[in-house]
């Protein structure tokens, strides 16, 4: 299937209240514009240069999100127009990005980035950190950052079963904290091409789907 036929299928196939988020990372412009001209407008990016790069020439109306590990020193490139920021992972990270907001006049809407993987390379918070800085007062003292949600990468691995435990998992966080903040917290991301269909049986409301839609990555460039 072309771009342009992955994505309308997507979007006539996924709930109503499920967001898709196109990951682009790695993929030249051409290949945007074409899920662009399918009716896509949220692209997910990995690399604050490549990101800011795209911005400059794309469409304006394209919302664009990171979803990759974001350095503090890199927040800077991308502070002035993405639109969520999903792999927030630490209070440092947290605080720059507020850092960055205030500088540019503008809220950055933001979610935290969990670890409930088995696998200790993938980033995010773990529970007991997690918990410590929500019962913290540091957040209310961060006035140009808005958490939207919270985000997961699962395990990679063949046993959906454990994929399913945590985005589970994930989904009953979620919902156990909507209560302390304001009717804006309302994403759950989870599930990307090989798991989304379970990612949103358990509960996400945005996914994160780039092979499908674009084909394999190129690496190398």
């Amino acid at each position: 299937m072309s771009i342009k036929q992955q994505i309308e299928q997507l979007h006539a196939t996924l709930p109503e209240d499920v967001t898709l988020v196109a990951v682009s990372k790695f993929h030249p412009a051409e290949a945007i514009i074409e899920a662009y001209e399918a009716g896509q407008r949220i692209f997910g990016e990995s690399r604050p240069q490549e990101m800011a790069a795209k911005a400059a020439t794309l469409p304006e109306d394209i919302e664009w999100h990171m979803i990759g590990h974001l350095q503090t020193n890199k927040v800077k490139m991308i502070a002035p127009f993405v639109k969520l920021i999903h792999s927030v992972d630490s209070p440092r990270l947290l605080a720059e990005i507020n850092r960055w907001g205030e500088k540019c006049g503008r809220t950055i809407d933001f979610l935290f980035e969990i670890h409930l993987a088995k696998d200790e390379s993938k980033s995010g918070w773990d529970l007991e950190e997690f918990s410590n800085f929500i019962e913290s007062d540091t957040l209310a003292s961060l006035k140009w950052v808005r958490p939207r949600g919270l985000m997961t990468i699962g395990t990679l691995t063949d046993d959906i079963e454990q994929n399913k435990q945590e985005f589970k998992t994930l989904r009953q966080m979620f919902d156990s904290l909507k209560g302390r903040f304001s009717e804006s917290f309302d994403t759950v991301s989870m599930g990307m091409t090989s798991d989304y269909e379970e990612a949103i049986e358990c509960g996400s409301t945005m996914v994160r789907i780039g092979s499908m839609i674009f084909g394999e990555r190129d690496y190398s460039k």
